[in-house]
């Protein structure tokens, strides 16, 4: 079993930057492929971005590439999303999950073993 635990979400204005943070335990965080995902009000949970267990390659969905930034410490067991040029749009629960590290840079929901709470990001026009 892994245990996430996201934080670090908020209410902010657009154009606004906020750092989330994934803290896992319970296995070895590094045999982990992590991602991020979101979901708005109404609507289904969707892709953000991923990263694998190595660190050597990311994967980010269209509406947040060039905005968002996935990064990991593996010392740390502690996966990463920085969050930049925020927009009303970017609103949405947003979660970290895990699946066993693998080739495969994962972007569906069902390809992901573990997930965390979710924190709230909240980004006012």
């Amino acid at each position: 079993q892994v245990q996430l635990v996201e934080s670090g979400g908020g209410l902010v204005q657009a154009g606004d930057s906020l750092r989330l943070s994934c803290a896992a335990s319970g296995r070895t965080f590094s045999n982990y492929n992590m991602g991020w995902f979101r979901q708005a009000p109404g609507k289904e949970r969707e892709f953000v971005a991923a990263i694998n267990w190595s660190r050597t390659s990311t994967r980010y969905a269209d509406s947040v590439k060039g905005r968002f930034t996935i990064s990991r410490d593996n010392a740390k067991n502690t996966a990463y999303l920085q969050m930049n040029s925020l927009e009303p749009e970017d609103t949405a629960v947003y979660y970290c999950a895990a699946r066993r590290a693998d080739s495969i840079l994962a972007i569906v929901v069902t390809q992901y073993n573990y997930w965390g709470q979710g924190t709230q990001v909240t980004v006012s026009s």
